[in-house]
């Protein structure tokens, strides 16, 4: 095989493999719920209907630059968690233990406590009721 033969065909397999990981990476992130909300008197309103199939939502507050991790316990509580870094400011992506930032490496559980830093503080958690069949999250 010559040369340029085989660089040609070197960088075809090499594109192919990455074009493989990429749509595997992106085909993970389409799994995740999102739900988008206003926010209105310093408060977030999302139906508790969508939890009927599933114990966590991720909600983006329109105006909001960090989302919320809003979970489902066991007692019938919500718990909503602001997914910011508490090191380094940066958005904080869900994962199956928590949630992990992508900046320094640091992760936190569920319950938004540091199990791994550089992060020292727990993330910030919003206090919620349920009004109508409608869980509020407060901001303030």
């Amino acid at each position: 095989m010559d040369r340029r033969k085989f660089i040609s065909q070197s960088c075809t397999m090499c594109v192919a493999i990455g074009a493989g990981m990429v749509a595997g990476s992106l085909a993970s992130c389409s799994t995740l719920p999102v739900y988008k909300a206003a926010i209105a008197d310093k408060k977030v309103s999302v139906p508790e209907a969508l939890f009927v199939t599933t114990d966590f939502q991720l909600i983006q507050p329109k105006n909001l630059y960090y989302n919320i991790g809003l979970k489902k316990e066991t007692d019938g509580t919500y718990t909503a968690l602001l997914l910011r870094c508490t090191h380094a400011d940066n958005q904080l992506t869900p994962s199956g233990n928590g949630y992990s930032c992508s900046l320094h490496g640091s992760t936190f559980n569920k319950e938004g406590q540091v199990t791994k830093g550089p992060a020292q503080r727990p993330l910030k958690k919003y206090p919620t009721e349920i009004i109508s069949n409608q869980i509020i999250i407060n901001l303030s």
